[in-house]
């Protein structure tokens, strides 16, 4: 399968990952070949990846916000569990997952993607079924971000099995009654955190798997947060357990 991946950001990163196969680079017309551009130009010579010079109109008629730049690519290089264990141990880090259950915004799912490497995740879990997916428009929520992560489709529930005989504390995000409050929750530890769907939070099944369920304090009137912020502070606070100056540096 081939996509469109669009936006000054996302192809540079989709060219300096290299996880995919690039055929080819469409520019605008008129684009001056300066700053990314000139870094995009530079990475395609290097890899004898063909770029054609196209009216911007041209360019319109595949995706409308482009920025200039459009690069034909095989679709996205999903993981394995296998693979994201492998590289928290080539790293000697105790694993950090997160687990995205059935998220439909790709906006949401770009948003926690880019968070995700930031702090270095070493692996992603999203379903299936019922979920958004990387598409083009989650590599550019991302700006990129996708493309130097490890993500896995998998059955949630069989996937969290596997992670707690590996000895990960799955831990879910989840305002409610029974929830535990997320200062009084040691995310030092092997970690994989679950994060709900909009709306309609973790699944049934999903929500049973975990070993507890935490909230993120709030003193404010309004009593929850969209996906991707909730999530994102929670990672954050989950690498500043691990002491963010013994994790610097990229994966």
């Amino acid at each position: 399968m081939r996509e469109w991946i669009y936006g000054l950001n996302p192809v540079y990163e989709v060219l300096r990952a290299a996880r995919r196969h690039s055929f080819r680079l469409l520019i605008a017309q008129g684009t001056q070949a300066k700053d990314r551009l000139a870094n995009i130009q530079k990475l395609c010579k290097n890899n004898n990846i063909p770029v054609e010079y196209q009216p911007r109109e041209k360019l319109d008629t595949i995706q409308t916000h482009h920025q200039g730049v459009l690069l034909e690519t095989s679709g996205y290089p999903y993981r394995t569990l296998h693979d994201m264990f492998g590289l928290a141990g080539q790293h000697g880090h105790q694993p950090l997952f997160l687990i995205l259950d059935t998220l439909q915004d790709p906006q949401n799912l770009g948003t926690l993607l880019r968070t995700a490497e930031a702090v270095g995740v070493h692996g992603i879990l999203i379903p299936l079924r019922q979920t958004a997916t990387v598409t083009p428009a989650v590599v550019s929520a991302s700006s990129g971000a996708s493309e130097h992560l490890l993500i896995t489709q998998i059955n949630l529930a069989q996937g969290i099995n596997t992670l707690k005989e590996r000895g990960v504390w799955v831990v879910g995000l989840e305002s409610g009654p029974d929830s535990q409050p997320l200062e009084d929750t040691d995310l030092s530890g092997p970690l994989a955190l679950v994060v709900g769907g909009e709306g309609s939070g973790m699944r049934k099944l999903v929500r049973k798997s975990c070993d507890l369920v935490v909230r993120l304090p709030m003193r404010g009137r309004i009593d929850s947060l969209n996906a991707a912020v909730a999530g994102s502070i929670a990672l954050y606070l989950a690498w500043g357990a691990r002491g963010y100056k013994n994790q610097q540096g990229e994966l």
